[in-house]
């Protein structure tokens, strides 16, 4: 009978060092040895000069972590007994889902898996992916029996880019296992760094399923206050006035209109209607949440264009300024922003447009979507969009922002960062 190791003796990989991977990682390197293992020459550089490009940890945190070693090589993770998986899982061009990172690292873990190692996934998939995808690459590879020779679990990641509040120690940990016995051991990993406390299911499935329903919950709610954004914006209706009075009933639920991007809300729900469209049930109302949420940058560009046809400027030829690339407030994170859709509709104007960013590294802007980063000049532009809330937007204010605009452009506030007496339009 195999068993699994003591915590003395449980050494870990955690392959994948991103916005989820590397604070786990660290978390982990507190107690146990533990190893990071990215394929990314670069970041593994930067994490072992002790930086983080995205911002999640600090200096002095990681420098705290001091059982952790970094590597880009698969031998470098072959004497651990723990591999805990945390690399994307992206939508492809048709919004279907890419399990390419995912079924790249199973084979990479297939040729340094052992008997009695245990392999935890916490990428989101839909329910069974685990299993009938994950585990046959990890038999295949590996010449092992699943069950018998080793084990797999499901943890489901619920770390929230830049939210400095809520970390991977204080959000509550759902865990599962492939047997009784592997849920067990799952779970008391966790449970040894998770002060929050874990939630333990029966089934990886159950878990697979939690975590996929979270965020397209979220992308519901979202959707329901965009419809109407749109809907009240027609009647002359301020969206926020009304969500504010609202929101003075106990038991509403304070969401608000915006653009949903993100590698979570905007991704997850594509994999649940995957899932449900295979077995023959059509998930009509998460893919009308989608089409609402997916149409807002569209929507956006449009409002802005008729507040600036309104005022008497000619959107051709005009010069816009968008403020925020990144896909949420006070966060580097570019994956899956929904900004770029407000971008390219507005260049379907034969607008100019210019995107300022302080938190965006040019760079993967320019990789990633093919725009180049400004900074903006006073009295340029004929319309301004604050399109992501960040904190040096905010101590702008009104004022300041109106300095990059000629007399008469038009502010059009998507976060509700500015009054809206100051702003010509907002969602």
């Amino acid at each position: 009978m195999t068993q699994f190791p003591a915590p003395e003796a449980t050494r870990i990989a955690v392959v994948g060092l991103g916005y989820v991977g590397l604070p786990l990682a660290v978390e982990f390197g507190k107690q146990y040895d533990t190893v990071g293992f990215d394929i990314n020459e670069a970041r593994i550089a930067e994490l072992r000069a002790g930086r983080d490009s995205t911002l999640e940890v600090e200096p002095e945190l990681l420098a705290e972590a001091t059982r952790l070693a970094f590597t880009n090589d698969v031998d470098g993770i072959a004497g651990c007994n723990v591999y805990i998986v945390t690399v994307p899982t992206p939508i492809d061009s048709a919004r279907r889902p890419d399990l390419t990172p995912l079924r790249k690292a199973s084979e990479s873990l297939g040729k340094v898996l052992k008997p009695g190692d245990t392999v935890v996934y916490e990428s989101t998939v839909y329910p069974g992916c685990t299993e009938e995808v994950c585990v046959p690459i990890l038999e295949k590879v590996s010449g092992l029996k699943f069950n018998e020779d080793f084990f797999v679990g499901y943890s489901p990641e619920r770390i929230n880019p830049g939210d400095k509040a809520h970390r991977v120690t204080s959000i509550l940990k759902v865990t599962s296992g492939s047997t009784p016995a592997a849920a067990n051991f799952v779970d008391a990993l966790y449970a040894s760094i998770i002060t929050a406390g874990t939630h333990k299911t029966s089934s990886i499935k159950v878990a697979e399923a939690a975590k996929v329903i979270e965020n397209t919950q979220r992308d519901l709610n979202i959707a329901l206050v965009n419809d109407l954004a749109i809907l009240f914006n027609k009647l002359g209706i301020d969206t926020l006035e009304v969500l504010e009075a609202a929101g003075t009933k106990w038991n509403f639920l304070p969401f608000r209109p915006g653009l949903v991007g993100g590698h979570c809300i905007s991704v997850d729900p594509y994999y649940l209607t995957h899932k449900a469209q295979e077995v023959g049930h059509h998930p009509d109302v998460i893919l009308a949440g989608r089409r609402t949420n997916d149409g807002m940058g569209e929507y956006v560009a449009h409002q802005v264009i008729k507040l600036m046809v309104k005022n008497g400027i000619n959107p051709v030829r005009s010069r816009i300024l968008v403020m925020g690339l990144a896909f949420k407030e006070n966060c580097p994170d570019l994956r899956n922003t929904r900004v770029v859709d407000i971008i390219e509709a507005l260049k379907g104007y034969n607008a100019r447009v210019d995107v300022c960013d302080p938190w965006v590294d040019a760079a993967e802007a320019k990789h990633e979507y093919g725009v180049t980063l400004s900074s903006p000049g006073q009295g340029e532009y004929d319309a301004i969009i604050l399109a992501v809330g960040h904190e040096e937007f905010r101590q702008l204010g009104t004022v300041g922002i109106r300095t990059y605009g000629k007399s008469g452009a038009v502010l059009y506030d998507v976060k509700y960062v500015l009054p809206r007496e100051s702003v010509d339009g907002r969602l």
